[in-house]
């Protein structure tokens, strides 16, 4: 009988150690190859510095379509009103005027008495939820 002098579980250790360092000396040899290589072109810093040259057509501005713009008017605000006809019958509403007082104006206009005019407040508090919900 053969006498063995390194056992089974020792030659398994001593193999995978081994592979293990095979291994990572592969690793270091790749980032070392990677790490210290340099680049295969010179780079030089003009060549990203390029300025574009803009040219910017003001006679545009003079053409026809551009002569008849018209500046955006006023933004009419909201109101919610409350008011009573001349037969005593509540009408309520809601219009859209550039002021409380024309608002008011139109409404008494039209023979009204006013019981509430106030102003409602454009959009949603919160502008994510939605409009219908089932």
């Amino acid at each position: 009988m053969a006498i063995v002098f390194i056992s089974p579980k020792e030659r398994q250790k001593v193999f995978f150690l081994g592979i293990t360092a095979v291994f990572v000396l592969i690793l270091l040899v790749i980032a070392l190859s990677v790490f210290f290589s340099k680049p295969r072109a010179e780079i030089t810093g003009q060549a990203a510095l390029i300025n574009p040259k803009i040219n910017i057509n003001f006679k545009a501005l003079e053409s026809d379509q551009a002569t008849y713009i018209t500046p955006m008017g006023t933004i009419d605000k909201i109101f919610a009103y409350v008011a009573a006809d001349a037969k005593g019958v509540v009408k309520t509403g809601v219009i859209a005027f550039p002021t409380e007082d024309e608002a008011r104006k139109f409404l008494l206009d039209k023979g009204w008495n006013i019981n509430k005019l106030e102003e409602l407040e454009v959009g949603r508090e919160n502008p994510f939820t939605p409009y219908y919900s089932l």
